[in-house]
């Protein structure tokens, strides 16, 4: 069989074992967290700018951001569009194109994708948001960087699908056997298939790439404020305090090199690299 188009950037294969975790939600018993714990104790870190290749192999400076982001609801495009409102021609390079075609109309920041789905517009091959390579007000996201002028966290001001990259929240419903049915939260990794159809098109991504898992700390950790986001600050207690028990076991298990744990392969191997 040949090799997949993605078996060349370094990747490793998207299915393979991992540990899962399910616990009641502490806010509110009827709900169920399960989140994979494999994942979340992984290293991987965001690596625009600093090796990032992008999903487009002729578009490397997009990262992530060549096709625009989709709307999650209502509620979503409302909040872009108040922090929209806040950008500047000297923080958003597309300012103009952005401004809405009637006096006092609404920015002209949307489309629809082949499906009817809104999303972000796409301006020169690229979301609109995206501040090219060489803009003086800062490349990458607008909404990044008006974050950190704000002194707010970017949840506040990206689209849901962005800031919650590389996590990927699901919904389950589990049939207790009662007769009784519970609805249950997924979170997991977001590789390339959850990007849809054109998932295995991607030339480049991050989420099961060594080159992406150098973070110091683990993923957990590092996205606390995303995850306290999709759950709530209970639940991610109880899953921070899982997630330290087993990083605790894992490194006093390092030296006997038992496999009880499965770790992400992608970090393994980045830790293999560093060797």
């Amino acid at each position: 069989m040949p090799p997949t188009k993605h078996s060349q950037t370094n990747e490793v294969d998207l299915d393979f074992a991992r540990d899962w975790v399910e616990f009641p939600d502490p806010v509110d018993p009827a709900e169920l967290w399960k989140c994979d714990l494999t994942w979340l104790t992984s290293s991987w870190q965001c690596i625009y700018g600093a090796g990032c290749k992008g999903i487009f192999e002729e578009r490397p400076f997009d990262g992530c951001c060549s096709q625009g982001a989709h709307f999650t609801g209502k509620e979503d495009e409302k909040r872009v569009r108040e922090w929209a409102a806040r950008l500047t021609p000297e923080t958003w390079q597309f300012f103009a194109e952005g401004q809405p075609a009637k006096s006092k109309g609404k920015l002209d920041i949307t489309e629809k994708d082949d499906e009817g789905d809104k999303k972000t517009r796409v301006v020169e091959d690229g979301c609109i948001f995206l501040n090219r390579p060489g803009f003086a007000g800062g490349e990458g996201c607008a909404f990044h960087h008006l974050a950190i002028r704000e002194g707010v966290h970017f949840v506040e001001t990206k689209p849901d699908v962005c800031w919650q990259l590389p996590l990927r929240q699901s919904y389950e419903e589990l049939d207790r056997g009662d007769g009784n049915k519970i609805s249950v939260n997924v979170i997991g990794e977001f590789d390339r298939r959850s990007w849809g159809e054109g998932g295995e098109e991607l030339d480049w991504y991050c989420s099961g790439n060594p080159d992406a898992h150098i973070a110091s700390e683990p993923l957990y950790i590092t996205n606390k404020t995303e995850l306290i986001a999709m759950m709530n600050e209970k639940a991610y207690e109880v899953l921070a305090d899982i997630c330290d028990q087993r990083m605790a076991a894992q490194s006093a298990l390092k030296s006997r090199n038992l496999p009880l744990f499965i770790v992400h392969p992608a970090t393994l191997e980045a830790d293999r690299l560093k060797k």
